[in-house]
């Protein structure tokens, strides 16, 4: 079978089509965060739609994909309204119930300075008053020369006249909520917050009597829920918040206010409780999508009945127009950023290649962006480290080295360590061995090295045992390679105990894009045929033996490349998703397969080659009626 790899544009004339600038600093940033959201346009248009009639909005997808930006920029583009600021005032006649007032932006403050101000005279004229009686009663008793009974005396009217007269203090009213310099609609990110700092909160006062207490409003602190009053309240990860303060939270979003009380332990608990407080704001959740199985319904069903649910691109293609929005994003980190060097063309093309590379679709450019801003930062850096004006190609190429995920270092680490301990087999044959691949993290692979062994049962039925912290569909794969195994054995394996172990997989495997490996192992074990070891294979397998598509290919790809194997076996329908770095082309052979066919002759070296592959295709073309297995039981998975 001809082996191929996808060629890529290596020079940045093709790579920059249509882009007229030579640097960077020539990129105009748009002004208003919605401009600049890149390649979410379906996620756009419902954020200008929402902030129009203020509904709220739900947004699932990967990391770094502009949730929060998008959050942002709905309160920049939230109808101007006239923002209010709360006060919260003590109640003379039920302390534990401090009174809600509200006032247009910037009023607070004033109101706040001149009960301070008047509070202050007060107490100064008091001040003044008990000097002048004070002076008055040691004069008088030195003139009748008691002046001992006339300190005494002093100092008892003092005291009395110091805790009998009310605090000033105490009647300030205190500003819970100040929208003075805000131009725009509040956008408070409420993201991890506790139920205290969620919903407001009344603070621990371990002076309860004695005339030294605080004031019950004075201890009243605002949420976040009532801070975003008329703005935006932003929750990522919307399941961490727990059931109490989700149920709390679809309160304030029916009603419009919620009233603050203790939230805890260590606050004032249920005694003071505040008037209800306005929160009316437009709230945006956002998560991954188990933040949809962690979600309180009824709260979500909220946000569905008032708004909209939005599932955010991973990728997007890429056309000359995606082209420029993709560098147009690297002005505008160099712009956020402040700190590094502008790139020039080279380095433009640089970031726009590994772009298309970790979208791992062919034709398509990635849009988990927090992820190329960190690219984008640590080239920067490093130009601004060498002293240089630009940032150049080989300072992008030097940061992709150092800015690796912890993912891939580990895997290179694992690598290292199979050879030191002779784990990795990358020549010569065995049976019952194959080196399949798997993804870490989310942009490195590795390589798994699966074995097979095949022993008569000491039970009356055999049994297929998997070791390897599989997880469920990893499982599944196992039963669904079982079919293929006695398809193309040929042999009645109800007597044998298949045993299948992945190598050093300490963090478990999920998936099925092995089961193409574990198939070819088994077939090799029970055949005692070997296996190519300077081979490694990817690919999911279908009942039937056809090999369907998997994710993380390229990466895939590489980390075969770095481990020394020569030739790697993928699913024909992943071709066009191949984007290896240059530096692995020359390295490794890439031979697209569409079926296990396909993946045995490449992988096994038989003695008798032409009766082997006569085998196998009498197999694969057998009617399944004639296979059937007359006792109807099946092998067991483990």
């Amino acid at each position: 079978m001809d082996s191929t790899v996808n060629e890529e544009p290596t020079h940045e004339d093709t790579i920059l089509e249509n882009v007229q600038v030579e640097t960077s600093s020539e990129i105009e940033v748009p002004a208003h965060l919605i401009d600049q959201v890149i390649g979410q346009e379906h996620a756009v248009e419902v954020i200008r739609k929402a902030a129009i009639q203020r509904r709220h909005v739900m947004m699932i997808g990967s990391p770094g994909t502009g949730k929060s930006m998008l959050a942002k920029a709905m309160a920049e583009l939230l109808p101007k309204e006239e923002l209010q600021d709360l006060l919260v005032y003590p109640n003379a006649e039920d302390s534990n119930n401090p009174i809600i007032r509200t006032v247009p932006a910037g009023k607070a403050k004033q109101i706040v300075g001149a009960h301070k101000a008047e509070a202050k005279k007060r107490a100064q004229f008091r001040n003044t008053l008990m000097m002048l009686l004070m002076v008055g009663i040691i004069g008088y008793s030195f003139i009748t020369m008691q002046w001992l009974m006339g300190i005494i005396a002093a100092a008892f009217v003092f005291m009395a006249l110091r805790y009998s007269t009310p605090k000033d203090e105490a009647m300030i009213p205190k500003l819970l909520v100040s929208n003075d310099t805000t131009a725009t609609a509040p956008f408070i990110d409420a993201t991890g917050s506790q139920a205290g700092a969620l919903l407001g909160d009344v603070r621990h006062d371990p002076f309860q009597s004695g005339g030294l207490e605080t004031p019950a409003h004075d201890r009243v602190e605002s949420g976040a829920i009532h801070r975003a009053n008329g703005g935006v309240l932003f929750i990522d990860e919307i399941n961490t918040l727990s059931p109490g303060s989700q149920q709390n939270l679809l309160t304030a979003l029916q009603e419009g206010e919620f009233p603050i009380t203790g939230q805890s332990e260590r606050s004032s608990g249920a005694m003071v409780r505040t008037e209800p407080v306005p929160c009316r704001f437009v709230m945006i959740a956002a998560g991954n999508l188990d933040a949809v199985q962690g979600m309180h319904p009824a709260l979500r069903s909220r946000i569905r009945g008032y708004g909209y649910e939005v599932f955010m691109s991973e990728s997007m293609e890429e056309t000359p127009e995606n082209r420029e929005k993709f560098i147009r994003f690297i002005a505008q980190e160099i712009k956020n950023d402040g700190k590094i060097p502008h790139f020039d063309q080279g380095a433009m093309a640089e970031v726009l290649r590994e772009g298309r590379r970790r979208s791992g679709r062919k034709g398509h450019l990635t849009l988990k962006l927090r992820d190329m801003g960190g690219l984008i930062r640590v080239a920067g850096d490093l130009a601004r480290q060498d002293g240089v004006e630009l940032t150049t190609a080989a300072h992008v190429l030097a940061a992709k080295e150092t800015a690796r995920s912890i993912e891939d270092q580990i895997s290179d680490e694992n690598s290292r360590r199979l050879k030191d301990y002779d784990l990795s087999v990358v020549k010569g044959t065995s049976i019952g061995r194959v080196n399949g691949l798997a993804v870490t993290g989310a942009d490195s692979g590795s390589v798994l090295p699966i074995m097979a062994e095949v022993t008569l049962s000491q039970s009356q039925f055999g049994q297929v045992i998997a070791t390897g912290l599989l997880k469920e569909i990893a499982q599944e794969s196992i039963t669904n390679v079982s079919a293929i195994i006695k398809k193309f054995t040929g042999q009645d394996i109800q007597k044998l105990d298949i045993h299948i172990q992945f190598i050093g997989t300490y963090g478990g495997v999920d998936g099925d894009s092995a089961s193409v490996s574990v198939a070819t192992a088994v077939i090799s074990a029970i055949e005692g045929i070997p296996v190519r070891q300077d081979l490694a294979m990817t690919g999911s397998l279908s009942v039937r033996g056809d090999v369907l598509p998997i994710g993380g290919v390229t990466y895939k790809i590489e980390a075969a490349a770095k481990a020394g194997i020569k030739k790697v076996l993928i699913p024909a329908s992943n071709m066009n998703d191949v984007m290896i770095e240059e530096r692995y082309r020359s390295m490794i052979e890439i031979v697209p397969v569409y079926h296990i066919e396909d993946v045995l002759k490449e992988a096994l070296v038989p003695e008798n080659e032409a009766g082997f592959l006569s085998k196998i295709k009498n197999m694969a073309s057998r009617p399944a009626a004639n296979l059937l297995d007359k006792t109807g039981i099946r092998p067991t998975v483990i």
